[in-house]
């Protein structure tokens, strides 16, 4: 009968004892999870309990590699994850590049946090400064905090407000073109110096310099114009300026007559040709009679989805504008779009000529033939 009770008791200190060591794994796990979650955040919900408590401990373990830095010293550099890219591929080349200590103790923070089926593809701005948490976060976002905006030469501003929606900057086209329209309603020239040097009145049409831009994101719309205009006093030098001078011009009459020329021209060493044109005619009291002005004045083209109408009508050259150089001598009342620089040196720095008309040359070359005498124009026709 005490064979039973052996067993019995057996049996029960045996109960005892796995309780025990059931406790006692059950409070070392939820002691890593909360040491684990100070560290690295709360665990990924889709783990199950013995995965999570194995990612937990492994963590703890790996913890140096995570949270600090692989150099304090480390330079930017471009960090890009391919459509498909398994996390496994990611952190081993994170590692290869020296961003991360680790690639397994990545791998096994991205396991933990979730964060190993969100990756995103696409082109990452990472440094080594950056701890491996921090960089795993910053896989999650392919969107660059930095952008490249592109303002091409012959633009109007409502083309270059035209293309925000699509750059990735965050202001609206209406807020650029409010500024754009009345500059010193917003600015001034103490911390925007080219509006010290432009008509009270004017806009900043032919100003907005043609450039690509490396911009935040984030970046406010003032910030972004000083930026235009900023760029636009940096490359229109002192130099340029004396060379406006010495062609009777003020600055604002100079881009005016750049814009010109920026739209006149097809091929960029023309330039100083069709601007000497201008500059002769400008001399002997002739009117411009440029097409453009007349783009201008006329505005959006619905029927073919343009700002700059092609081919004009006779009736379009009628049009009530002071910008129609047809109707009024002398420059237009401001510039028509944003020049380049090489139109802007054309200006400055012009050919020597008399030539007073030009004709666009009948081979498609884009080339342009000038002459001195209205006959001489007339011959140039196509046939």
């Amino acid at each position: 009968m005490k064979k039973p009770s052996l067993l019995s008791a057996f049996a029960t200190t045996l109960l005892i004892l796995v309780c025990l060591i059931l406790i006692v794994v059950i409070w070392i796990g939820l002691d890593l999870q909360n040491r684990a979650e100070r560290s690295f955040g709360p665990a990924s919900a889709k783990l199950a309990f013995v995965q999570r408590l194995s990612l937990t401990a492994r963590l703890l373990l790996e913890e140096k590699d995570l949270t600090q830095p692989l150099d304090p010293a480390g330079d930017t550099q471009s960090f890009k994850i391919a459509t498909g890219e398994t996390p496994y591929a990611v952190s081993n080349r994170l590692h290869d590049t020296r961003l991360i200590a680790s690639a397994s103790a990545l791998r096994d923070y991205l396991v933990y946090s979730g964060l190993d089926t969100s990756l995103q593809a696409g082109e990452f701005q990472l440094s080594s400064k950056m701890n491996a948490m921090q960089i795993a976060w910053a896989l999650q976002d392919a969107t660059p905090s930095e952008i490249t905006f592109r303002i091409l030469p012959g633009w109007r501003m409502e083309e270059i407000a035209e293309a925000l929606p699509t750059s990735g900057l965050e202001f609206s086209q209406r807020s650029l073109l409010d500024i754009a329209n009345q500059p010193g309603d917003y600015l001034n020239s103490e911390t925007t110096p080219l509006l010290g040097l432009l008509p009270a009145s004017a806009s900043l049409e032919g100003f907005l310099y043609p450039d690509s831009y490396r911009l935040p994101r984030v970046i406010s719309v003032e910030a972004f114009i000083k930026t235009l205009l900023d760029d636009f006093l940096l490359k229109v030098d002192r130099q340029m300026q004396d060379g406006f001078k010495r062609q009777g011009l003020s600055l604002y009459q100079a881009v005016t007559l750049a814009s010109i020329v920026q739209r006149e021209a097809v091929l960029e060493d023309e330039m100083p040709m069709i601007a000497s044109v201008f500059l002769n005619r400008l001399n002997s009291g002739m009117n411009l009679d440029t097409d453009p002005t007349i783009q201008y004045a006329l505005g959006y083209d619905l029927l073919n989805q343009t700002w700059w109408k092609n081919p004009l009508s006779l009736d379009d050259l009628k049009v009530n504008s002071d910008y129609n150089t047809y109707l009024h001598p002398g420059l237009p009342p401001g510039p028509i779009s944003n020049p380049g620089l090489s139109a802007l040196k054309a200006v400055a720095f012009p050919a020597q000529t008399q030539y007073l008309y030009f004709r666009m040359a009948c081979d498609n070359s884009g080339r342009h033939n000038f002459s001195v005498t209205f006959e001489q124009h007339q011959q140039n026709a196509c046939p």
